[in-house]
């Protein structure tokens, strides 16, 4: 049997993404039932860009947030925690459990945002 291909983020970057986010729930803030999160999509192909599986288009959110930006995709949007192509997500300010704005970068750093560029 033929293996699959790994299409997500690595051990070490989930990690990174982990001890960034305080190992908390962006949108909530729980610690509970946390998973990682795209914030522009894998889907279509997606996964073959590199930077796809970097920090900064990663969130740590739980599995109920995970569904509510599904399911509100307008605010979900307007707040960071998903990107529409053709942005990156290193241009898109998110939206933390802190109310605060952050700019994320591909090696895991957040630096907290003065003004809103969106």
């Amino acid at each position: 049997m033929k293996a699959r291909r790994r299409t997500g983020p690595t051990d070490a970057v989930k990690a990174i993404v982990h001890d960034r986010d305080g190992g908390v729930c962006v949108r909530c803030g729980t610690r509970h039932h946390l998973t990682i999160h795209h914030r522009v999509n894998r889907g279509m192909g997606g996964a073959r860009e590199e930077w796809i599986n970097q920090a900064h288009n990663l969130l740590l959110v739980c599995t109920v947030c995970n569904g509510w930006f599904e399911d509100n995709p307008r605010k979900s949007y307007e707040r960071g925690w998903k990107v529409r192509r053709p942005e990156l997500p290193g241009e898109v300010l998110v939206l933390y459990a802190d109310g605060r704005e952050y700019r994320l970068t591909p090696d895991g750093v957040r630096s907290r945002s003065v003004a809103a560029t969106r």
